[in-house]
């Protein structure tokens, strides 16, 4: 009975010292939370309810638009010069490179076949010319009629078409440049057989350089509401492969009759000034299309977030309650979007902290000044 009672005694002990060894097994292994960590809980939470959000407003100013496009530059005139006749190509008085005149000797090719022709037909036309005379000289004799000088002077006539014709295709055999330009690699060398119709080289007229581009329609829309209409705002830049502009400003000249039914693009031209010969004919560039916009409505981008591809910002009432407002973007530079409608100049919205309100919340805010808030992105993009 003793044994029993001792033994019960025992048991009960060990029944009330297992939770508090438990405790402090679990407080010196970190399961149970310290007080150093429902302190840092604390302070947490009460830096987030003392977090206010970051506000500003639309300003409207004066900004310069930038469109970039991808170009390619040609000569204002680039032809293929070929031979008109075929022969041995007797000298060539240019070299690769060279800047020549218009109607300045290129290629001096020896057609004999044509040659052989100019001098049957100068026979030609010294018979009919010297058949002529005599026929006069009876005719005033009263040897021949009237008739039969005429019949004389229409063979004439038409030999001395003949011999035309035949110096003519002779002088084909002289290549003349058909206008100032540069020429291209020589492609045949003195002393070779050509054919009609063999290519000699190229030439490129580099006075003025048509740079073509593709734009899409809603910009091409774009430009034929407004922008062709007051052409003193906008200025036309090339950028060059160097990343450097060209120093010559453009102008848009032309734009082609259809557009690219697989791009949704349509062709435009500028036309640049290339007074110190640096554009050739096949580079490439990029076109900078700027222009001035008047009082135009600017937010910076992060303040605004999307929605199934539709932009949206959070407008503060006077209130303080922030509303949902769907804005349509008319250009993107840089850091910063132009607005086209959804804000006025003058409203509140959430700059910082989108995430962190919705539709309906009342919330505290800081006001940041616009000012500041577009001259530091401004800063930031330079």
């Amino acid at each position: 009975m003793k044994s029993s009672a001792f033994l019960a005694a025992i048991l009960v002990l060990l029944s009330l010292s297992l939770p508090a060894c438990r405790k402090s097994e679990a407080m010196q292994s970190g399961a149970m939370p310290s007080e150093e960590n429902s302190s840092d809980e604390q302070h947490s939470e009460e830096e987030h309810l003392e977090h206010k959000i970051l506000a500003t407003s639309p300003v409207a100013e004066d900004v310069i638009s930038t469109q970039q496009y991808v170009c390619q530059i040609h000569s204002r005139r680039h032809i293929e010069v070929r031979a008109l006749e075929g022969g041995y190509l007797e000298a060539i008085p240019v070299h690769e490179g060279q800047i020549v005149e218009e109607g300045e000797l290129m290629f001096k090719i020896i057609p004999t076949l044509y040659q052989a022709k100019l001098d049957a037909e100068a026979a030609e036309a010294d018979l009919a010319r010297i058949e002529l005379a005599n026929t006069k000289k009876l005719h005033e004799r009263g040897g021949v009629s009237e008739r039969e000088v005429a019949l004389y002077e229409a063979k004439y006539a038409k030999a001395q078409a003949q011999l035309k014709l035949a110096r003519a295709e002779l002088n084909f055999a002289n290549i003349r440049a058909p206008f100032p330009g540069i020429i291209d690699r020589l492609y045949e060398q003195q002393g070779s057989l050509i054919e009609e119709g063999d290519v000699l080289t190229t030439l490129s007229d580099n006075s003025v350089m048509w740079v073509y581009f593709n734009v899409p329609e809603a910009r091409y829309l774009e430009y034929k509401a407004g922008l062709d209409k007051d052409k003193a705002n906008l200025q036309v830049e090339l950028k060059l492969a160097n990343h450097e502009t060209f120093p010559q400003p453009g102008e848009i000249s032309t734009i082609e009759a259809d557009f690219n039914n697989e791009t949704g693009n349509i062709k435009f031209r500028a036309d640049f000034p290339n007074p110190d010969g640096l554009l050739r004919h096949g580079q490439t560039g990029t076109i900078l299309i700027h222009r001035e916009l008047k009082d135009a409505i600017v937010i910076p981008q992060r303040a605004t977030f999307e929605i199934l591809a539709k932009r949206y910002a959070y407008v503060i009432g006077d209130d303080g309650v922030v509303h949902q407002r769907e804005i349509v973007i008319q250009t993107e530079m840089d850091d910063i979007f132009v607005i086209k409608e959804g804000l006025k100049a003058g409203e509140k919205i959430v700059l910082e902290g989108i995430r962190q309100v919705r539709d309906g919340d009342k919330v505290e805010y800081e006001f940041r000044d616009p000012v500041e808030v577009l001259g530091h992105l401004k800063n930031k993009a330079e």
